[in-house]
């Protein structure tokens, strides 16, 4: 089909999106180390491409570095995220692929109008106030969220802190067929060595066919299209030799895209495993290693363009899960990134109903002199 050709602002969007992700993923595999783990650096550089919107002064900076954004003005991420987010769900009318963001904020907070309508526009963010007193809001969020990843990840908050006054939340979802799938009937049981060298049996999907296929010295990869294929799933399998941790250490942008180009078509054997993850993971300490860490100081963090108020805006969490499920006839994944926007000492409420027996006085303040104190245990004279 006709792809249009992307915009220059575009590009770089999607070169610094690259950028980001596979830093993210390098940092938080230092962070997991011998776990299985899933991410989309998609949907986190646009939830916090929306909370880029409400950040200013230096917080604004580290942000827009950490995500790689450096050579962008924020129109320009803006607008690209936009064409972007058309882009990806219209390319491959035989795949399911949907992005979808929502704000949900603390009712009765006044926040920037133009935060909330940049993101309205941009990332066609559905915005919502919602009573964070009461339980049921953290279902109202959940059901959203559930809805959007087809069921595979059904919550992301778990409770509401009294100090949380904004969710800003990206959901992705994501099914399609392969362009050539696996015969059921070639799946058959084999053994899989982890990383301690300790084996266990999976489902080993069987294919021979000319795939796009590349190798080096360190690994073997081959890319796997979907539907008509303008998606794809790259496998990169380590060579003995190379342990996995040292292949992820090398994957940054320069060497990611060389590896991409390099492929070309062989006729090949491929035995793939079929496998089903949910992954979840807290990325604050991974986002304050990457350079965010004002962001998420509520002394220092700089976020007056979503609220300006007598208390401090800040990050205090950013969650990610993911759902994935590789099968014969294709994959199944979805992801879910929440940014938690908190305030710093938010005035909590009270009801004092003064209806029995007290004890008044009345001071100086200055020199702490009590002038009268008294107790009432019957209000009389009116």
């Amino acid at each position: 089909i006709e792809i249009r050709e992307l915009t220059v602002a575009e590009k770089k969007l999607v070169e610094s999106s690259e950028s980001f992700g596979l830093k993210l993923f390098r940092k938080v595999n230092e962070l997991e180390a011998n776990k299985n783990i899933f991410i989309s650096p998609l949907s986190v550089s646009m939830a916090l491409g929306m909370t880029l919107n409400g950040a200013n002064g230096s917080t604004f900076d580290a942000m827009q570095q950490t995500l790689d954004f450096n050579d962008l003005t924020q129109q320009e991420i803006n607008e690209s995220y936009k064409s972007l987010i058309e882009l990806l769900t219209q390319v491959d009318k035989t795949i399911i692929f949907q992005i979808v963001n929502s704000i949900w904020y603390r009712q009765g907070f006044e926040f920037e109008k133009n935060f909330i309508e940049t993101n309205k526009k941009y990332f066609d963010a559905l915005v919502t106030s919602l009573n964070f007193d009461d339980p049921n809001s953290v279902n109202v969020i959940n059901s959203w969220v559930n809805e959007k990843t087809n069921g595979k990840i059904p919550k992301i908050v778990d409770t509401i802190g009294r100090e949380i006054v904004m969710f800003i939340i990206n959901a992705i979802y994501f099914n399609g067929n392969w362009k050539y799938k696996f015969d059921k009937n070639l799946t058959s049981d084999d053994e899989f060595t982890r990383h301690d060298e300790t084996k266990i049996s999976v489902k080993m999907m069987k294919q021979k066919n000319d795939f796009m296929y590349f190798e080096n010295e360190l690994f073997q990869a081959v890319d796997l299209p979907y539907g008509n294929g303008a998606f794809s799933m790259t496998v990169l399998l380590p060579k003995s030799g190379t342990n996995i941790d040292q292949l992820i250490n090398l994957t940054d942008k320069t060497n990611w895209q060389n590896w991409i180009n390099s492929f070309s078509k062989r006729e090949g054997e491929l035995y793939l495993p079929k496998f089903k993850i949910e992954y979840d993971v807290l990325l604050n300490d991974v986002l304050k290693a990457l350079g965010m860490q004002e962001a998420f100081d509520p002394d220092k963090a700089d976020f007056t363009n979503l609220y300006r108020g007598p208390e401090n805006a800040y990050i205090s969490k950013v969650k990610h899960k993911t759902f994935v499920d590789v099968y014969e006839e294709g994959t199944e994944a979805a992801a879910v990134t929440s940014v938690e926007i908190g305030l710093t000492s938010l005035p909590q409420t009270f009801v004092m109903r003064v209806d029995k027996p007290f004890v008044f006085a009345i001071r100086e303040k200055n020199s702490g002199s009590i002038l009268f104190i008294g107790k009432i245990i019957e209000p009389k004279g009116y």
